[in-house]
């Protein structure tokens, strides 16, 4: 079986197809393949200057982020070294010194 994209309306994995055009049963989007490959080749992701960013690169953070369920701080100016891009809200997955594992958002970063 072949895997269909997803929605890129609302995101839902659960889309098939009708004919030439693909359908979401969530929120009823329809959209053809071309739409689709030229919707996966304009996702560019880019750091809060609008430099495009790669996996492997370095990026600083430049806003205080607070971490979620705990009472640590990712201070501005920190340094975090290669990034993987991801999909969803927080596209950046890296390693930060000192507090682990995290997901960032690639609007507090900038490309170092």
């Amino acid at each position: 079986m072949s895997q269909l994209p997803p929605c890129p309306s609302c995101g839902s994995e659960y889309t098939y197809e009708d004919g030439i055009q693909f359908v979401c049963p969530e929120c009823a989007h329809e959209w053809t393949a071309a739409e689709s490959a030229a919707a996966e080749q304009a996702r560019v992701i880019t750091d809060a200057n609008g430099n495009p960013l790669q996996d492997g690169d370095s990026v600083t953070v430049i806003k205080d982020l607070k971490v979620k369920g705990s009472s640590l701080v990712v201070k501005v100016g920190t340094k975090v070294k290669n990034i993987r891009l991801v999909e969803g809200d927080h596209d950046i997955d890296c390693r930060i010194d000192g507090i682990g594992a995290m997901k960032l958002k690639s609007e507090f970063v900038k490309k170092s």
